[in-house]
């Protein structure tokens, strides 16, 4: 059987998000193995989009919901106005926000005080909800996803809108992915997963490509994850090996060198 040190660690973020983490996972004596559970897509128009970021002065604050969010929305953003404040809800989307020259010297940015929970829950205990109270905030995100921030911010007599800035979509796995994800199940890999979607992307790839019998074994690899609730996620889908790490590249790195 193979040492646990010597199985690939797999990264799972859509292909731009995935490379720098994979060197750092070399960095660290592991072998990074891509293999992506979510495709990015830009929207299939993008002038509502377009319109909506051109007249940004519009909202007291701008919220991200990825880092994806952020990198389909700089695309139409030539500078960004530093009297809209934004909202994150990860260490991924402050990187992002730094690839495209935005930091806490040039803009008011909102985060989760507790690193151990970087979700939109943490986001709104940390935000200053008597400034934004009567005021507009924008979402940016992809499909419409989880409503909790929007619903939470609208009880506080806060306005919100919605923009799509980019698809999620199922990767296509041809022949080759499919010979590619068999060995890697077969091998007992550690997944770094840091989506739900993209742990039941995960499922039903197998599933489809390979059967009942290799969900069984995929089941068996190990799954680390990011958050608490990709961790309930991975659990209910009968996942046996799940380590939560907290948000955070750093911490990712931390679990995958302290593992034997």
């Amino acid at each position: 059987m193979k040492e646990r040190g010597a199985r690939p660690v797999v990264i799972t973020r859509p292909l731009a998000q995935a490379g720098a983490f994979a060197e750092q996972v070399a960095q660290i004596g592991r072998v990074p193995v891509i293999f992506p559970l979510l495709e990015i897509a830009p929207v299939a128009d993008s002038a509502e989009l377009q319109g909506v970021l051109s007249a940004l002065e519009r909202y007291a604050m701008a919220v991200f919901v990825s880092p994806n969010a952020i990198d389909a929305a700089f695309q139409f953003i030539p500078a960004w106005p530093r009297q809209v404040a934004i909202g994150i809800v990860g260490e991924g989307s402050r990187l992002a926000l730094q690839r495209h020259g935005v930091n806490d010297g040039n803009a008011v940015i909102h985060a989760p005080r507790n690193s151990e929970r970087m979700d939109s829950e943490e986001l709104f205990k940390a935000l200053d909800l008597d400034i934004l109270r009567g005021k507009r905030v924008l979402i940016v995100r992809g499909q419409a996803g989880r409503d909790f921030l929007t619903d939470m911010l609208r009880t506080r007599q806060i306005e919100v809108d919605h923009v799509t800035a980019y698809q999620r979509l199922l990767p296509v796995i041809d022949e080759p992915k499919k010979a590619h994800l068999r060995t890697l199940i077969d091998a007992g890999s550690e997944w770094v997963v840091t989506s739900s979607e993209a742990l039941r992307n995960l499922l039903q790839i197998t599933v489809d490509a390979l059967g009942k019998d290799y969900v069984v074994k995929l089941q068996r690899n190990e799954i680390i994850v990011s958050h608490q609730r990709i961790a309930e996620t991975a659990r209910s889908l009968a996942f046996s090996h799940v380590t939560m790490t907290g948000s955070g590249d750093e911490r990712l790195l931390a679990a995958l060198q302290s593992r034997p």
